[in-house]
């Protein structure tokens, strides 16, 4: 069960974002052969393709959270200790959290008033919650992984580990 949870804790991001985006390049590359070759376009393909970015983008927050890959200016970094840069992490972390907190309140304020009147999609014609739950669960896995690295920062400044820089982009 520990293996399970393992690989979900480490994947699930990446398996989230590959079916995303899966569903962005099969729904418009299919639109593009519809219309180009058939003369004809869906209504609900634009929504389609609409949606599943607003879920890729929310979910590569998180992914990019957990990774510690957001873009920053770390030249400071360079210049501090390992305890120093635990404290500059935590502090971004901290205040990321709080943010994220305010942000998955105010979201959850507009996604039960969507559910509440009932609204939809026009291309679709499903309940426009589906598509604004996109924030919400986003700033929830953002939290989620918020919570790991504040406990994984704690965690290594309390056994003398380095700690953890992210995974770099460009070096």
């Amino acid at each position: 069960m520990r293996k399970i949870l393992s690989a979900i804790d480490q994947n699930c991001e990446r398996w989230l974002l590959l079916t995303f985006y899966s569903m962005i390049v099969v729904t418009i590359g299919t639109e593009v052969v519809r219309r180009f070759a058939l003369s004809y376009s869906s209504t609900w393909a634009e929504e389609v393709a609409r949606y599943a970015f607003i879920y890729l983008v929310w979910i590569g927050v998180a992914a990019a959270v957990r990774d510690r890959g957001h873009i920053r200016i770390d030249v400071i970094m360079g210049f501090l200790g390992n305890r120093g840069k635990a404290v500059i992490y935590l502090l971004g972390d901290f205040i990321m959290l709080f943010v994220a907190i305010l942000a998955l309140y105010f979201s959850y304020e507009t996604l039960s008033i969507s559910m509440k009147f009932g609204s939809v999609t026009h291309g679709l014609g499903i309940q426009q919650a589906w598509a604004l739950a996109a924030v919400p669960i986003g700033f929830c896995l953002v939290t989620f992984r918020l919570v790991q690295s504040i406990w994984r920062d704690l965690s290594n400044i309390r056994h003398g580990r380095d700690v953890y820089e992210g995974v770099r982009l460009f070096d």
